[in-house]
């Protein structure tokens, strides 16, 4: 029973012929290329790469490829398996987007190998359409105000910045040293939007105060930090 079944397995061939793969690599690249454009109108910025878009295609066709050397061969895909499981990949993901066209990307190559036009299909289009209007979606900034200054002028730092922010800024770090001292708040963009409003800028505030020596406000976002 056991050599049956491995010779089974050892003699199964995929029964695609020529043109069946011209096929699947042709919707393998019509749906590829939805998945760049998508890729391209949902990213902005420092975020986008046009090398990893490109990379997000070339998956798509090499997937694609790969489901047509496997075919019914059940032998030659738990080695193809096999042969997969040792690569490692390094790069750093800039955005957490970035995984989930990977795996769209890996979907559609499934498919379209097995020659899943349909559903490879409607997928694409309904995550097409999800990607365009979730792309928009960005994450909030967060801005930090750091202040270096004496000793002395802590007591007055602290009251501009709760006067002028209404209590709503943290304090985040507050370093203090024999001579000097180092303050760290963090505000949101809707917090400095409303101060400005209502008083003055409040660097030029703080750099009125003696003994402090500069005011800087930092933004902080995923484009950034990554």
């Amino acid at each position: 029973m056991k050599e049956f079944i491995l010779q089974t397995a050892m003699s199964a061939e995929s029964n695609l012929t020529v043109e069946q793969v011209c096929v699947n690599f042709t919707v393998a690249l019509i749906l590829g290329m939805v998945i760049y454009i998508s890729y391209k109108f949902s990213h902005s910025g420092a975020i986008y790469s046009a090398r990893f878009n490109v990379s997000l295609l070339m998956l798509t066709m090499v997937t694609t490829l790969i489901m047509n050397v496997i075919g019914n061969n059940i032998a030659l895909s738990l080695g193809m398996v096999g042969a997969l499981s040792i690569v490692r990949f390094r790069t750093a993901v800039k955005d957490p987007r970035d995984t989930a066209y990977i795996f769209w990307c890996i979907a559609v190559g499934i498919s379209c190998g097995v020659s899943y036009y349909i559903m490879a299909a409607i997928g694409t289009g309904m995550i097409f359409l999800m990607m365009l209007i979730m792309g928009a979606v960005k994450s909030n900034d967060r801005y930090l105000l750091i202040i270096h200054s004496d000793t002395d002028a802590s007591t007055r730092i602290e009251e501009t910045v709760l006067v002028q922010y209404e209590g709503k800024a943290l304090l985040r770090v507050k370093s203090q040293r024999r001579e000097s001292t180092e303050y760290i708040y963090e505000m949101s963009a809707r917090i400095i939007a409303r101060a400005k409003k209502k008083h003055a800028d409040l660097s030029d505030a703080l750099m009125r105060i003696e003994g402090v020596e500069d005011v800087k406000l930092v933004c902080q976002n995923e484009e950034m930090s990554r």
